[in-house]
């Protein structure tokens, strides 16, 4: 049993309010829950969700990790040559 005076008070039937209507009802230690955004009008769960591709941004991310012939991608490649080059030069110095 829990101790009594130290936890708030329950509310089994709370109401969650989006926009001034009812949305769903749970369980809360607060009577009503005022809410801007839930599950039924939130873009990505709704399904309407846009992607807003001011400067091409997506394109470039695409175009960036794409997968290319051979499994590899664009970006991987120079990286890896640089990579290459770097660790030649460290061997020769020493």
């Amino acid at each position: 049993m829990p101790k009594t005076g130290i936890h708030p008070q329950w509310y089994p039937e709370a109401k969650v309010y989006c926009n001034g209507e009812v949305v769903m009802t749970i369980g809360s230690t607060q009577p009503e829950i005022h809410v801007d955004v839930w599950s039924g009008n939130h873009p990505f769960f709704t399904g309407t969700q846009k992607i807003i591709d001011t400067e091409g941004r997506v394109e470039r991310f695409m175009r960036k990790y794409s997968k290319q012939e051979g499994g590899e991608s664009k970006s991987t490649k120079p990286s890896v040559a640089r990579a290459k080059a770097k660790s030649k030069k460290a061997k020769g110095k020493k």
